[in-house]
């Protein structure tokens, strides 16, 4: 009832009915996702165990979070602010009231910079030129971030390597090209098994391996 409630209202929403199907969906969908409705006793993973996974999850770590729940007592409500809500609400409440307290924390959040790009497993922040895979922040280098940022935003173009380096920092620029050849085997590993993402193409170069981005 709530979730038709608020596409009456505009709003696009992804609902789940248990926990496990809340995270699955927190991970596909992560950069869709602006707020969480949460309620506290779901089969499988609870509430609380949702709140705390969002709240370190590269992308939504910052979205506004509300418990909306039959659990009323204070300490109830104490606990679910600890552990990162920003709002309580008790069952049963009014529609309106629910749409209410949405709309207030969608206005008081900062406007979306849309800095994050995602394939698979591999996260990237654009702005705060961090890249994360499963959740594991990787200690790249600045040449391996804008490498890989270059793949990212041209997910289906297949770079030279005299591209590469037209694009990459000074001071490579003047290395012989074969350098990108090493700076790629190196992003590769610290991308663990999510090297696979880039591909060699004979004769051509290097990009996103469009066979696996396809399905992503």
């Amino acid at each position: 009832m709530l979730s038709n409630y608020l596409e009456m209202h505009d709003f696009n929403v992804i609902l789940a009915k248990e926990g496990k199907t809340a995270l699955k969906m927190i991970n596909e969908k992560a950069e869709q996702i602006s707020l969480a409705i949460l309620d506290i006793m779901v089969p499988y993973i609870d509430g609380k165990e949702l709140c705390l996974y969002i709240r370190k999850h590269p992308v939504l770590h910052d979205i506004p979070v509300i418990f909306l729940t039959a659990k009323d007592r204070e300490k109830d409500e104490i606990q679910g602010l600890e552990l990162g809500a920003d709002d309580y609400i008790p069952k049963p409440a009014g529609l309106n009231l629910v749409l209410a307290h949405v709309q207030s924390l969608l206005r008081r959040r900062k406007p979306a910079q849309s800095t994050w790009l995602h394939f698979g497993d591999v996260y990237m922040d654009r702005q705060a030129k961090e890249v994360y895979v499963k959740k594991q922040k990787l200690e790249l280098t600045a040449t391996e971030f804008q490498l890989l940022q270059i793949f990212f935003e041209n997910p289906t173009r297949v770079y030279s390597r005299v591209e590469i380096l037209e694009q990459i920092s000074d001071e490579d620029k003047y290395v012989f090209d074969r350098t990108v050849d090493v700076h790629i085997k190196n992003l590769r590993l610290k991308l663990k098994d999510s090297g696979d993402l880039i591909k060699t193409y004979r004769g051509m170069g290097y990009g996103l391996n469009r066979d696996l981005v396809r399905t992503l």
